[in-house]
């Protein structure tokens, strides 16, 4: 960590070149002595990330920014402030402290927060920017968590734990077997810790796959933001014998999406249907809770087909995902769909249907944009049809 970095002429230095790009920043060279372009080129990448991403850490001075990969794989500010949202005590240990992200934001929930971090230098980074930012509720250590709490007598309110999700080689890893630490393998060390325990995972593990290599998962919390599925949040509590909850959160400009179900829960027979007045997909963080039951179930809706995953209802209602008003119902027929489609500016969305939308595109020489919807799908009947749509 080289503090020269922090010197107030090099802050200045950076913000003043808030747009330019790190390349540019570093083919320059550096007009600091004892501060090298690519260092400089890290912070500023550091600060362009933080602008959206990490806005409380963007507009406090003196805040070092580790290298970008560190950056990539830390959580937002949205997606931290609702895990501690979820979580309050005296105690908490972070075993994979990291940037200190999320702790940031345990800290106005708990008493005390450890932040165990195994990289040396990310250690030292949390510790300067969280003191920067006036937090003087945490401790931290710099050495193997997993060790930490096999040494120590302690009990914690809640172990929170993100693992590592890359190989030796730098490859991504999806299985919580093959992340470091490995949590399967100490899952009985974590309960002897913890009656509470919160894991950070890809968004990619498969649900079933991680409640089998777990043991008694409460909850999921699908996190998305604008439609991008960031997260899953699994909580685990000891001896927990209920049914599997998944909570679905999307965060978007306007507002949170929220839904939630049962895991693998069988709902009473759905009712299927032909398109009505209007259209929904639900959005991604439902789309990967796999609710697709549910949501109909809930919403008092019909899906077009099993597989579609798109519903309809007569009247428009409040949807957790996007709404539509249904136009017009084509057959899929190119040779009468080529007249309807000349000159058309449109949003193409293909569910259940075998082109993808770059092979419809070129086909029907459909230009991307405009206020026209097009749903590529199959209907009830295993019809394949188009549906002309505008957003409610």
């Amino acid at each position: 960590m080289n503090k020269a970095l922090l010197n107030p002429e090099v802050q200045e230095f950076l913000r003043k070149h808030l747009k330019a790009t790190p390349a540019e920043l570093a083919l320059r060279g550096s007009p600091f002595p004892n501060i090298s372009s690519s260092e400089l080129a890290q912070q500023l990448t550091g600060l362009q990330k933080a602008e959206k991403k990490l806005p409380t850490w963007f507009k406090q001075t003196r805040i070092y920014y580790p290298p970008k990969l560190n950056l990539e794989q830390t959580s937002s500010e949205t997606t931290a402030k609702y895990k501690a949202s979820l979580l309050k005590g005296e105690t908490l240990i972070d075993l994979t402290g990291g940037l200190g992200i999320d702790d940031y934001y345990f800290a106005e929930n708990f008493k005390e927060v450890i932040h165990c971090e195994l990289n040396a230098e990310l250690s030292e980074i949390a510790a300067h920017n969280l003191k920067q930012l006036g937090v003087k509720n945490i401790s931290f250590r710099n050495e193997d968590s997993i060790a930490f709490l096999k040494d120590t007598d302690q009990r914690f309110d809640c172990i929170y734990i993100d693992p590592a999700r890359r190989d030796d080689s730098g490859g991504k890893v999806f299985k919580l077997a093959d992340c470091l630490p490995n949590v399967p393998e100490n899952i009985e060390l974590l309960f002897r810790k913890s009656k509470t325990i919160l894991i950070k995972t890809s968004p990619l593990l498969d649900l079933q796959a991680g409640i089998s290599e777990l043991k008694f998962v409460a909850e999921i919390h699908i996190i998305a933001v604008n439609n991008d599925v960031k997260e899953l949040l699994w909580m685990l509590k000891k001896d927990n014998t209920s049914a599997t909850k998944i909570k679905t959160r999307n965060f978007t400009k306007t507002g949170l999406e929220e839904f939630e179900g049962i895991f693998n829960k069988t709902t009473s027979e759905l009712n299927y249907s032909l398109p009505k007045n209007f259209l929904y997909e639900p959005n991604a963080a439902i789309m990967k809770s796999g609710l697709f039951e549910e949501i109909a179930h809930q919403t008092q809706t019909e899906k077009l087909h099993p597989n579609s995953h798109l519903y309809t209802s007569e009247k428009e209602i409040n949807f957790p995902g996007r709404r539509f008003k249904i136009i017009d119902n084509q057959e899929y027929k190119p040779s009468s769909l080529k007249k309807k489609f000349k000159n058309l500016k449109a949003n193409i969305t293909t569910r259940n249907f075998h082109e993808s939308v770059a092979v419809l595109r070129k086909k029907f020489k459909i230009k991307e944009g405009g206020k026209t919807y097009l749903f590529f799908t199959t209907n009830i009947n295993n019809e394949k049809i188009v549906l002309f749509c505008e957003k409610c």
